[in-house]
């Protein structure tokens, strides 16, 4: 599968799962075409946590979104809200975001 099309499939996925934590970067990303996947890492502050560094797995072939794991954002987030963000919000509601 091209890149273009796993990114727009990803997207489809992954789009509805992060929107609740809105505005989110992406600060990472490796398109794998020839296993039909892509990795990448997202930033954004939670409501629990803080800012954190999230990795996520998406699997073209089977339109799976897997969760890799979470830590503290260890970088400035001052440096990462500079950029165009990947989801992009009108209004923060980080208290009202999923717990997970």
């Amino acid at each position: 599968m091209k890149a273009e099309q796993l990114l727009k499939k990803r997207d489809a996925k992954t789009l509805p799962h992060l929107e609740q934590y809105a505005p989110v970067w992406i600060v990472e990303q490796k398109v794998m075409e020839d296993e039909d996947a892509v990795q990448f890492n997202v930033v954004f502050q939670h409501h629990l946590y803080g800012w954190v560094n999230r990795r996520y797995r998406y699997d073209g072939f089977n339109d799976v979104l897997y969760h890799k794991g979470q830590t503290m954002f260890t970088g400035n987030a001052e440096v990462v809200q500079e950029k165009e963000p990947y989801i992009v919000t009108a209004v923060a509601d980080i208290p009202n975001s999923y717990g997970g």
